[in-house]
């Protein structure tokens, strides 16, 4: 039997994390959620997901700053990221993911979401 996918929801917004809880949960996948980013970047170490959905404006503090760590994480296992932002800037560490602007409508993030998580499935069974 397949393991369900996991996602972890960093986003400072209980609303967020809620709406991506229930509409992800409803389509099998395991979601994980965090607030913050101390806490985020725990639940990532400990529980590997498949995919990181990320928010940039978490903190006071630049977008590149708040996802370096989340790159430097994911980089062993290639652990896709969407990263949710105003303004797209270039940078190394933002490179590392699928850039949505906000505000953003739930349905278009959560099908990126599924299609992320897609392309990851289909990686992993050709690996195996």
């Amino acid at each position: 039997m397949a393991r369900e996918p996991s996602v972890l929801v960093i986003d400072r917004s209980e609303e967020t994390r809620e709406v991506l809880r229930t509409a992800l949960e409803r389509r099998g996948i395991r979601i994980l959620a965090a607030g913050g980013k101390k806490h985020g970047l725990e639940l990532a170490r400990q529980y590997h997901p498949d995919l990181i959905v990320l928010d940039l404006e978490l903190e006071n503090a630049a977008p590149e700053e708040i996802c370096a760590p989340f790159v430097h994480q994911s980089q062993p296992l290639q652990t896709p990221m969407v990263l949710l932002g105003t303004r797209r800037r270039k940078s190394q560490a933002l490179a590392a993911g699928e850039f949505v602007a906000k505000p953003y409508h739930y349905g278009p993030l959560i099908r990126k979401i599924e299609e992320m998580l897609g392309a990851t499935g289909q990686a992993l069974a050709r690996s195996a």
